[in-house]
C-alpha cells in the first residue's frame, strides 16, 4: 500500500531532500537525513526480530532521536506505542502489558527504568538511543514495510486526566484522513507548512498534529524540549511559524513573555486551544496581536480535533467550538440517543474518517463507546440554533448538588477570570445535606482571599453553583505531560478536603 506515512516521507526525501524537516534546539534534520536515518532504524529493529504488527514502545522526552525512532518503528511495520517519559517502572509495565509491547526504544537516561519494568513481568528488550544515534551516519537509504491501510501504525494511550487510560488505535487511513481534512479547514496546514511544538511528542498533539502531520505534508516542525515562553515567541518570528496548538497554559505563557508585545506573529494561521477553560482576557491578548486564537473540541479518539471555531466567527462566538468539520460530524444527543434540541444539554457524539477504529484489545469498551456509527465521547455539550457546539463538561465530572447538575467547567471559567488567578480546578466535595457541593482549588497571586472568590462567583452564578469550599494553594496545580490539569491527582490530593478545610459559606 502506497498511501502511508512512510511513502510520504520517501517522496519528500526524493523530491525535496535538503528541505528542513525537523528542528530541535540548534540542530536541523533535512528530509534526506530523516528518510535515511529512520530507514536504518527500521532495518535495525527488523534485525532485532521486530515483525509486522509487533508493538514497540518509545520511552523518551522530546529530543532529536525521538521523531526518527518513531518513524523507524512505523517503517519497520511495527505498531508505535509512545510512552510518557515520566513513567515509573510500574506505570510503564502497565502500558506494556496493555499494549503487548515487548521491545522499548528508550533514552539512555531511561533505560534503567525500562529494564526495571522488565523485571515486573515478561522480558522487555531495550534499544537505547545510543544505538539509534549510531545509525545516523551512512549512505542514503530507503527502507519500509508498508502494511494495509487499516492496520494499526500506533496505539496512543490517553492521558487519563479523569481516570484509567485506554489505547487508541491509529491507522494510516485515519491519519491520512486527519491530514486531508486539516488541509481543507486549517490555513496553517498545507504543503510545506511550519509548526511549533512545545508539548511532548508522545501524545496526540505531538505525534499526530506535530510529527506525522508535518511528515505527510513535507513541512517543517520546530520541536522544543520544554515550554520556554520567551524562546517560543522568538521561534515563531524566526521560522515564520504558521501553526501552534496547545492548552490555555501554553498561550498564557507566551502572552506573558516580555517579547510578546513587540513580536511579529503575523505568520500564524492556525492557533487552536483546547483541554481547559479559556478566559476572555487570554483571547483578547491574542486578538491584540491580530491572531485568531480559536477553541477546539476534540479527543484522541477523534484524531485530536473534531471541530474548531471558524476564523470568521472567533470574535463573535469565542465560547463555541464550531459545528464540526467538512467530513466530521458532531452532534448533541439525549440519553436515549435522539438528537437534543438547540439549547438542551446532552452528550457530544462524533463520527468521521479521522475517528479511531477502536481501542486496543478492548471489545467491551468499544461496544460501549462506539454505537450506531458514532463515537460517544462522555462529554456534555450544547448546540445553538445555527449548529454551533459549546463544550459544557465531562459527564463524569458533573457535580450533583441537591439533585441539580453543576458544571465544574462553568465555575472554572468564572474563577479563572478573577484578577490574580493563575489556574483553578473545581471538584466535588461530599456534603451531608446536598450529597455533593462544589469545591474550588485556586493557585493565585498573594493577597487573594476566599471571600473575594465567593463574591466573584455570586455576582454571575446561581447560589447552588457558588463553591462552599475555597482552597488557596501556594503551589501550582498538578498537570499531565499534555499540559492539562490532572483532576485524578487533585482528587487524590484533596480526598479529605472536608476534614482539612472549613466551608466558606
Amino acid at each position: 500500500m502506497s498511501a502511508t506515512v512512510g511513502a510520504a516521507l520517501a517522496w519528500w526525501a526524493r523530491n525535496t531532500p535538503t528541505a528542513e524537516a525537523l528542528l530541535f534546539e540548534d540542530e536541523t534534520l533535512d528530509y534526506a537525513t530523516v528518510e535515511s536515518w529512520s530507514s536504518r532504524v527500521a532495518q535495525h529493529l527488523r534485525a532485532e526480530g521486530v515483525r509486522e504488527g509487533d508493538r514497540v514502545g518509545l520511552f523518551a522526552p522530546n529530543s532529536v532521536p525521538w521523531p526518527v525512532a518513531a518513524l523507524g518503528v512505523i517503517k519497520a511495520g511495527a505498531v508505535l506505542v509512545p510512552l510518557n517519559s515520566r513513567f515509573t517502572a510500574a506505570e510503564l509495565r502497565k502500558v506494556l502489558d496493555d499494549s503487548g509491547a515487548d521491545v522499548v526504544v528508550a533514552a539512555d537516561a531511561l533505560t534503567s527504568v525500562a529494564e526495571a519494568a522488565g523485571t515486573l513481568g515478561d522480558h522487555v528488550g531495550v534499544v537505547p538511543f545510543s544505538a539509534v544515534d549510531a545509525l545516523r551516519g551512512g549512505p542514503a537509504s530507503t527502507f519500509r514495510v508498508d502494511r494495509d491501510q487499516d492496520e494499526p501504525i500506533a496505539v496512543i494511550f490517553t492521558s487519563g486526566s479523569t481516570g484509567r487510560s485506554k489505547g487508541v488505535v491509529l491507522t494510516n487511513r485515519t491519519l491520512l484522513s486527519i491530514v486531508f481534512e486539516a488541509t481543507l479547514v486549517e490555513e496553517g496546514f498545507h504543503r510545506g507548512s511550519s509548526a511549533l511544538l512545545v508539548l511532548p511528542l508522545a501524545f496526540t498533539p505531538g505525534l499526530v498534529w506535530g510529527l506525522l502531520m508535518t511528515t505527510v505534508l513535507g513541512g517543517k516542525l520546530v520541536i522544543e524540549k520544554e515550554l520556554t515562553p520567551s524562546r517560543a515567541v522568538r521561534l515563531i518570528e524566526q521560522h515564520r511559524i504558521e501553526a501552534v496548538f496547545g492548552v490555555p497554559l501554553v498561550y498564557q505563557a507566551l502572552a506573558s513573555a516580555p517579547e510578546f508585545a513587540e513580536a511579529d506573529l503575523t505568520s500564524l494561521r492556525s492557533a487552536v486551544v483546547g483541554g481547559a477553560a479559556v478566559s476572555a482576557s487570554l483571547l483578547q491578548a491574542w486578538v491584540a496581536k491580530d491572531v485568531a486564537l480559536r477553541q477546539i473540541y476534540g479527543m484522541t479518539e477523534a484524531g485530536g480535533i473534531a471541530t474548531s471555531t471558524p476564523v470568521r466567527e472567533f470574535r463573535e462566538h469565542p465560547d463555541s467550538c464550531g459545528s464540526g468539520h467538512i467530513f466530521t460530524e458532531v452532534r448533541v444527543v439525549r440519553e436515549n440517543g435522539t438528537p437534543a434540541p438547540a439549547g438542551e444539554q446532552g452528550e457530544l457524539v462524533i463520527r468521521g474518517p479521522g475517528v479511531t477504529p477502536g481501542y486496543w484489545n478492548s471489545p467491551e469498551v468499544n461496544a460501549e463507546v462506539f454505537r450506531d456509527g458514532w463515537l460517544h465521547s462522555g462529554d456534555l455539550g450544547v448546540m445553538d440554533e445555527d449548529g454551533r457546539v459549546r463544550f459544557v463538561d465531562r459527564l463524569k465530572d458533573l457535580i450533583i448538588t441537591g439533585g441539580i447538575n453543576v458544571s465544574p467547567f462553568e465555575l472554572e471559567q468564572v474563577v479563572g477570570a478573577i484578577d490574580g488567578v493563575a489556574e483553578c480546578v473545581v471538584i466535588a466535595a461530599p456534603d451531608p445535606k446536598f450529597g455533593e457541593t462544589p469545591a474550588v482549588i485556586v493557585h493565585a497571586e498573594p493577597g487573594l482571599t476566599e471571600a473575594e472568590v465567593v463574591e466573584a462567583c455570586s455576582q454571575v452564578l446561581a447560589d447552588f453553583k457558588v463553591p462552599r469550599y475555597v482552597v488557596l494553594s501556594e503551589e501550582p496545580l498538578p498537570r499531565l505531560p499534555s499540559g492539562k490539569i490532572s483532576k485524578t491527582r487533585i482528587r487524590e490530593q484533596y480526598a479529605d478536603l472536608t476534614e482539612r478545610y472549613s466551608k466558606v459559606r
